[in-house]
């Protein structure tokens, strides 16, 4: 089998090159965003690309892209199971809700009447989000049916920025403060306020819907159980100081110990159902019940390196390093 790798740095990308050269496995490296992306992979039985959902020209074609290739009889990664849903919380939303997955009880309305109906009878706080964002960007904590009536007619008015320049400055200046990053970042960080990324130019406005997710209290951490295959590790993600959101705070821990092996066996158990390649489900507790906030298919690479091992979909723990990325590219061999 050879395999097609779109290349960018930092990403998974980088060990995908560096096991098919361990293993001798036939590759090329492709331009993904050439218009000749389909001769290029003419003499290739697979194709690989770690897209990003900050990249605005990735958004525009790699789902469409990869899901060509794949009713085309190309193995791709991500696979359209794996990937139709990749930030994006509504369609989400629609996936968890179909099989019963145990989802934190989310709402979405595309009418403007129905969601302040909807504000004015239920109970808060509520969390507000964007359909699309990582690292906890594009989500609020609502304390009031006042401050849920501001959003409502935000979505069905002018909209929301792709990029939130005061949340964002805020973030950075908490990672400065903590020692994470330098003050130049915080300085470009300001300067964000007057000058968007270039995907929220490009991208456009966020209207015509509003989602809102029931706030579970008394989480000071949430867990994130990633399944590549038959094989799943975690981390315990702590909550920023004096904030609900784990997503993005840099506070990790590691041990085995650590992890609610129950949240292992439910992320098995819903992945089962879905047939994705490689997914993060972020789980928060109501009490002792684990209920998924969302998923995703792409996630740190750095992040994880120091997991102390792995379980199996038999739930028996493996102790020891290991290399996710590499994972992809076996079961992609494998797969028939």
């Amino acid at each position: 089998m050879k395999i097609a790798i779109h290349h960018n740095v930092d990403s998974f990308s980088e060990r995908w090159i560096q096991y098919c050269q361990e293993k001798e496995v036939d590759y090329k490296l492709v331009n993904a965003y050439a218009t000749d992306i389909l001769a290029q992979l003419y003499d290739c039985d697979a194709f690989m690309w770690h897209h990003y959902h900050t990249n605005y020209k990735d958004v525009l074609f790699a789902k469409q892209l990869l899901y060509s290739l794949q009713i085309a009889g190309k193995k791709v990664f991500p696979d359209f199971y794996t990937g139709w849903h990749f930030d994006d919380k509504v369609g989400q939303k629609y996936l968890l809700e179909a099989i019963a997955a145990p989802l934190v009880p989310s709402y979405v309305f595309y009418d403007k009447q129905c969601a302040l109906k909807w504000v004015k009878e239920t109970d808060f706080p509520k969390v507000f989000k964007l359909r699309g964002g990582a690292g906890a960007s594009n989500v609020k904590l609502v304390h009031s049916s006042f401050e849920a009536r501001k959003l409502v007619e935000k979505a069905f008015g002018r909209g929301f920025s792709q990029y939130n320049g005061w949340g964002g400055l805020k973030e950075r200046y908490r990672q400065f403060y903590t020692g994470n990053t330098s003050a130049w970042d915080v300085v470009k960080g300001f300067v964000r306020l007057f000058v968007p990324t270039q995907y929220a130019q490009m991208h456009g406005r966020e209207k015509g819907y509003v989602y809102f997710q029931d706030f579970i209290p008394e989480n000071g951490y949430d867990i994130r159980v990633i399944v590549i295959g038959n094989k799943a590790f975690a981390i315990k993600r702590l909550c920023r100081e004096n904030d609900f959101r784990a997503s993005g705070s840099g506070h990790i821990l590691y041990a085995k110990e650590e992890i609610n092996e129950e949240c292992v066996k439910i992320a098995f158990s819903v992945n089962r159902k879905i047939h994705s390649q490689c997914i993060a489900y972020d789980f928060v507790f109501d009490g002792t019940k684990p209920l998924i906030v969302e998923l995703s298919y792409g996630f740190s690479m750095l992040g994880y390196d120091l997991c102390p091992g792995y379980w199996t979909e038999d739930l028996v723990w493996h102790e020891g390093e290991f290399v996710p990325q590499y994972w992809m590219v076996e079961n992609l061999l494998k797969t028939d």
